[in-house]
């Protein structure tokens, strides 16, 4: 059987490793073609001194250079297109259409040109000049990036060319991707046409790179190793912690997006106005790619009373007469199957679904559960354990001081929603949640489920902890993204040849921000910068 090759200073060759895995098809269970080998440490090894010397080649190259070849690089995918939608169905059986051809990858290559864009723009820079001073300061390349996909969006989020790969590209960084096990076959063709277009645009051996799997230790080695500039994970909360605190013990940024249950506040007025349409709007949310994403409305908070308990009804009504879709994997039915026993075992109760099984391959059937407010308030961690999939989990309050105290209890999310009353009816209790709510969430909606994830440039898609490692960084939204995989340079009396020319007094930069000597004079610059 074929063993796919690696990826490494320039050149698809043939890995040192013994050992191997294979992906399997999740809707058949069946092993799919070829295998993918698990890298040794030297060979990360190389990987590493490789994407090191391409660092050192691009250092002073222009921002023209990384945009041409992150859009010549979505002209290759999207030409590439009906190879790439077939494997990833194959090995996610997520839906062609809509999911893979008219969402997701088209999202995929417009976040590589939106990512060139703003590399040419150099805005995301904040290239900054104290002219009376004669200091000056930019944020500049940190050096090579790793970057660990996720499985549940094979192209968007894809180590080899989604977000994290555009934003570490356009800000100047090499790529060392590190491919997930659930779809390496749609890796492999990606990282094909990321070469073919690192060729075409001349870029150094090394700027791209890809390898399948590592072991653990290595996986954390990695990370802290000493060229390494920064790390981008999506992932799990376990393994994403793990990564984190190797990283953080020598230093090293890493960014993380590991677990969210989202949760949505309907207050009594809301219920008694559009509690039908919000019913449909949660089911349709929730069950969505069969719950699979980072965004899934996974916590749901009402008040009691007999609105409520006829919502409720409505919601299970719609969720077992819903299809249930296919998990990506034996590994995400097992963890699934994980959170909801855990949620069960500390009080939540079934109210419709709850097994494993109900689809074709690996699934479960489409989970509602219920809880007090009480039991919720009486066990915060155990109450948000993540039931990653198509389940969720409503807490019923019995006062507005429950309201409250369940949401601050509430751990760091990627987004939180409110629906209210058209009236005023709800305006209280939204003003006594949303200044909690606010703090504990990346994203605040209204009156919108949360799981579309807009490709703005105002978009945050981060939060808090355990939503993210950080939470003053953005996975999704340009050109804020790109800040991670930079440190701030600052030049002091440096003679003006020498600068980045974003920082020469003639730039032709635009965005160019600048302390003049008539601002410093009115004190329109705060203290602490004169």
């Amino acid at each position: 059987m074929t063993v796919h090759q690696v990826l490494i200073d320039g050149q698809w060759s043939t890995s040192a490793g013994t050992s191997t895995f294979q992906s399997v098809n999740p809707k058949t269970k069946a092993p799919l073609p070829g295998r993918y080998p698990i890298s040794p440490w030297a060979e990360v090894v190389r990987a590493i001194e490789s994407a090191a010397r391409a660092a050192d080649a691009v250092r002073d190259w222009s921002a023209e250079r990384f945009a041409a070849f992150l859009n010549r690089f979505a002209d290759r995918i999207d030409a590439r297109a009906e190879e790439l939608i077939a494997m990833a169905h194959l090995e996610t059986a997520l839906p062609v259409q809509p999911r893979l051809k008219d969402a997701e990858l088209p999202r995929t290559s417009n976040q590589l040109r939106l990512a060139a864009r703003a590399a040419e723009d150099g805005s995301w820079a904040m290239p900054t000049i104290d002219v009376p001073a004669n200091i000056r300061s930019m944020l500049r390349p940190i050096g090579p990036v790793v970057v660990f996909g996720p499985n549940n969006f094979p192209f968007a989020f894809n180590s080899a060319a989604g977000g994290d790969f555009a934003a570490a590209i356009a800000s100047g960084n090499p790529v060392i991707a590190k491919g997930h096990s659930s779809h390496p076959g749609t890796t492999r063709l990606l990282a094909e046409e990321a070469l073919l277009a690192a060729n075409e645009t001349e870029m150094p051996r090394g700027f791209v790179q890809l390898i399948y799997r590592t072991s653990h230790e290595d996986g954390k080695r990695l990370v802290s190793h000493p060229l390494i500039g920064a790390s981008g994970y999506t992932g799990s909360r376990s393994a994403g912690s793990q990564l984190k605190e190797v990283a953080d013990r020598v230093g090293k940024p890493i960014y993380l997006e590991l677990s969210s249950i989202n949760p949505i506040y309907i207050l009594p007025g809301a219920i008694q106005e559009k509690g039908a349409a919000i019913a449909e709007q949660f089911a349709t949310s929730c069950l969505m790619g069969t719950g699979q994403m980072c965004t899934n409305p996974g916590l749901i908070v009402v008040k009691s009373g007999e609105a409520t308990e006829d919502w409720i009804k409505q919601v299970a009504e719609r969720f077992t007469a819903a299809p249930v879709g296919t998990l990506l994997s034996e590994g995400v039915q097992s963890h699934l199957e994980h959170g909801v026993q855990t949620l069960v075992s500390h009080g939540a109760k079934v109210v419709t679904g709850g097994s494993v099984g109900g689809g074709t391959g690996y699934s479960c059937q489409n989970t509602l559960l219920r809880v007090t407010g009480a039991q919720f308030i009486a066990s915060p961690a155990a109450l948000q354990t993540e039931a990653f999939g198509n389940a969720s989990m409503i807490v019923v309050v019995e006062t507005d001081a429950e309201f409250v105290a369940v949401t601050n209890a509430l751990e760091g999310n990627l987004t939180g929603s409110l629906y209210t009353a058209t009236d005023d009816s709800d305006d209280a209790r939204y003003n006594q949640v949303e200044p909690i709510l606010r703090q504990k969430v990346g994203r605040l909606l209204n009156d919108k489920m949360p799981t579309g994830v807009a490709v703005s440039c105002a978009m945050n898609h981060g939060g808090p902890f355990p939503a993210t490692g950080h939470p003053g960084f953005t996975a999704v939204g340009i050109p804020a993204s790109l800040r991670r995989f930079a440190m701030l340079h600052c030049y002091d009396a440096v003679r003006p040849n020498r600068l980045p020319a974003a920082l020469r007094d003639q730039s032709p930069n635009p965005s160019l921000w600048r302390m003049i000597d008539g601002q410093m004079k009115q004190g329109n610059v705060p203290a602490a910068a004169k």
